[in-house]
């Protein structure tokens, strides 16, 4: 067994046979059975999923073997499941939690394990801590308290675990948010990229059988992920870039492993950055749709995004990375929308949680009501917000570098970036440099991989680039 284990921005993650075992894996089950024995007591139910990484359906099967023997009632899926559609079935069941076991965008060694909130959303710190303490506990030498186990196949006979298909409640919940029926007779082509993922099949599912063409690439099931790493960015995405031109598509929509984040191409296979992505998704809900309400994003994304709050009236609030942090404030506000640099959005009405297919829909129904495509809309954005352009750097370390580069940020306050002045230094999450010219640079330390993230927004990519070499040298890396 691992000595600890820690959950990260959004979950557990750790490399296959390495940490990522299945007695630790129990380990977290058992720490979320005592959880939920302490704070719901007997008759709890917990929807558990995973996604297509190597034996993710044999680590779900463990987690439902540790949680009925709990007597935690258990609502296993009968397949691999994006991550928004097991949140979504937590709140369609009423359940108290959701487990989901899934790495979400990490290479294919990794895998992990995501425990959700009754109302769908990543779990609040406190209730990580709380199931951290119970891990602890666990992992203690000679500890009294033990790992629990029934049969899967007793589980099912008992009827403390059953199957469960949580697509048709999804695709019933999504329907009522958007106009299916107008999508799916629209002509033209959509190029769908699922990344070898557990998004694979549900675009065609969603908006098949009329005139609308869904050419989906990389829809079976690979736990290798061949030549990529399952997250929606440039690298990854060079089949899906080169076949919208080719088949002259409306666009192209990708998802990553577990179908939170979505990436989105333009007609002429360009990809359209995160930033460029969140901009256009809350243009579409505010100038398109007309809708009003509370803004809520990450320290790590565009500064289009407040922008077009005060254009339009709409509250914007500021986050620290991950969505546990912004979805309590979704919470609390009723917000229209929560987004996150990674490429992740939540929206009202449906989850407070990250949902890529959602996202990938929304956009794709802001080009049908505009008639404009998706270069053009961009072009719309930027004439009312001005250009902003961005790029991240993810550099890789040794753990023995990661404490150097950590007192380097504890105490980073240039005057300068280059010839730039400093006008503010941001500490929300890691270390914000904010330039008097309008462009920003971010140090932050990956709370799930052994990076050192480097984010860069200025008025043109060439500006950008200057910006993220000058990022590096700060870092002496």
């Amino acid at each position: 067994m691992a000595d600890s284990i820690r959950f990260g921005t959004d979950g557990w993650r750790a490399v296959i046979a390495e940490d990522f075992t299945f007695d630790n894996v129990r380990v977290c089950a058992q720490a979320v059975a005592a959880y939920l024995r302490e704070t719901v007591g007997q008759g709890a139910g917990v929807v558990v999923g995973y996604d297509t990484r190597f034996a993710s359906e044999d680590f779900a099967a463990a987690v439902a073997e540790v949680l009925a023997a709990n007597d935690v009632h258990v609502y296993l899926t009968t397949k691999a499941e994006p991550t928004p559609v097991v949140s979504h079935a937590v709140v369609n069941l009423k359940a108290d939690g959701g487990i989901v076991i899934t790495a979400s965008h990490n290479p294919g060694r990794w895998n992990g394990f995501k425990y959700k909130a009754r109302d769908g959303a990543s779990a609040p710190m406190e209730v990580i801590a709380e199931i951290e303490r119970h891990v602890s506990i666990l992992l203690q030498p000679g500890s009294e308290t033990h790992v629990r186990r029934l049969a899967l196949s007793e589980a099912l006979a008992r009827g403390l675990v059953e199957w469960h298909d949580p697509a048709v409640a999804y695709v019933a919940g999504v329907s009522r948010l958007v106009d299916l029926d107008a999508l799916r007779q629209m002509d033209g082509t959509v190029v769908v990229d699922s990344m070898f993922g557990a998004g694979s099949g549900y675009f065609a599912q969603l908006l098949g059988g009329g005139r609308l063409v869904i050419d989906e690439l990389n829809g079976e099931r690979n736990p290798l992920f061949p030549g990529i790493r399952p997250e929606p960015i440039t690298p990854n995405l060079a089949r899906l870039r080169g076949r919208v031109p080719e088949v002259s598509a409306v666009l192209g929509i990708a998802t990553d492993g577990d179908a939170d984040r979505v990436g989105i191409v333009d007609e002429q296979g360009r990809f359209m950055t995160q930033h460029q992505v969140f901009g256009l998704l809350c243009h579409y809900l505010l100038a398109v749709r007309q809708e009003r309400g509370h803004i809520v994003r990450s320290v790590t994304t565009t500064d289009m995004i407040s922008l077009l709050g005060q254009h339009y009236g709409a509250p914007v609030h500021v986050t620290a990375v991950g969505f546990k942090y912004i979805a309590p404030l979704m919470l609390e506000y009723d917000a229209l929308v929560g987004g996150e640099e990674s490429g992740g959005y939540g929206f009202r009405g449906h989850i407070p949680e990250r949902d890529g297919i959602l996202a990938g829909l929304y956009f794709l129904d802001y080009v049908r009501r505009t008639g404009r495509s998706p270069s053009t809309l961009l072009e719309d954005l930027y004439t009312l917000v001005g250009p902003h352009h961005y790029d991240r750097l993810d550099q890789e370390m040794e753990s023995s570098n990661r404490s150097r580069i950590a007192a380097i940020l504890e105490t980073m306050g240039p005057e300068k970036v280059g010839d730039s002045e400093v006008h503010r230094v941001d500490r929300t999450d890691g270390v914000r440099l904010v330039l008097r010219d309008g462009s920003w640079l971010l140090f932050r330390l990956s709370g799930t991989e052994p990076l050192v993230r480097i984010y860069a927004e200025a008025e043109s990519p060439e500006r950008v680039r200057t910006l993220l070499a000058q990022g590096r040298s700060l870092l002496g890396l």
